[in-house]
């Protein structure tokens, strides 16, 4: 399947597993057209991770579809579709050294998209025998992106980036994310949108589960 550029579209997305007394998620609505950056804000246990896992196929919706250019995705092709980067991504780094890390589910890559990887997240200038976690926080995420785009996804997914790290750290992921912006979509769930929300083409709250646009929360007195 050709997974091109596209447009995302999420159609009463709903998710309520048996063991719990409530939705996690409510007949979610969302589009993100290629190249846009979407930031969906809400609190912890507002259900943004579980929306990510959906995306990224691993976790399927009780009803609700999710459609990329206008085809409805199962979650073996949302696999293929997204990648998804993990809040505090480094703690599920496998690989003793960051050419380990890249390589892992990949090992007939070659040494050309291997640097292109690197190069395109800021960190081209690093030995390929470093150990991913003698890297700092922001190098640890910036690989984390490497890792991701390896895949040549067409989404790119990602859960709290900013989260513990100091405030250089942010600006320079923010300044990264800028910049992958002009080749990927990007769908961002966070609870502290400061230094992401000027970068957002798009933008909604998350809360109980009810996803509405940031314009809609402001005339309710929700943000």
């Amino acid at each position: 399947m050709d997974y091109a550029r596209g447009m995302l579209y999420l159609k009463d997305l709903a998710y309520h597993p048996t063991a719990a007394a409530s939705p996690i998620l409510q007949q979610v609505h969302l589009k993100l057209a290629p190249q846009e950056l979407g930031l969906v804000i809400g609190p912890s246990g507002s259900g943004k991770s579980t929306l990510l896992e959906i995306l990224a196929g691993l976790a399927s919706p009780t009803s609700g579809q999710v459609y990329w250019r206008d085809q409805e995705l199962k979650a073996n092709q949302l696999q293929q579709l997204a990648g998804l980067v993990f809040q505090f991504p480094e703690r599920h780094f496998c690989g003793g050294t960051i050419l380990e890390e890249l390589r892992l589910g990949h090992p007939e890559l070659g040494s050309e998209q291997v640097h292109n990887a690197l190069q395109e997240v800021g960190l081209s200038d690093l030995s390929l025998y470093n150990s991913p976690q003698a890297l700092s926080g922001g190098q640890q995420r910036r690989l984390a992106l490497a890792v991701q785009l390896i895949r040549q996804p067409s989404i790119l997914l990602m859960d709290e980036p900013t989260a513990g790290l100091d405030w250089s750290m942010r600006r320079q992921l923010v300044n990264l994310l800028a910049k992958l912006k002009q080749h990927w979509s990007l769908l961002i769930v966070t609870h502290d949108p400061e230094e992401l929300i000027a970068l957002a083409d798009r933008s909604w709250t998350l809360d109980h589960g009810n996803l509405v646009t940031m314009s809609q929360a402001a005339s309710a007195g929700l943000a």
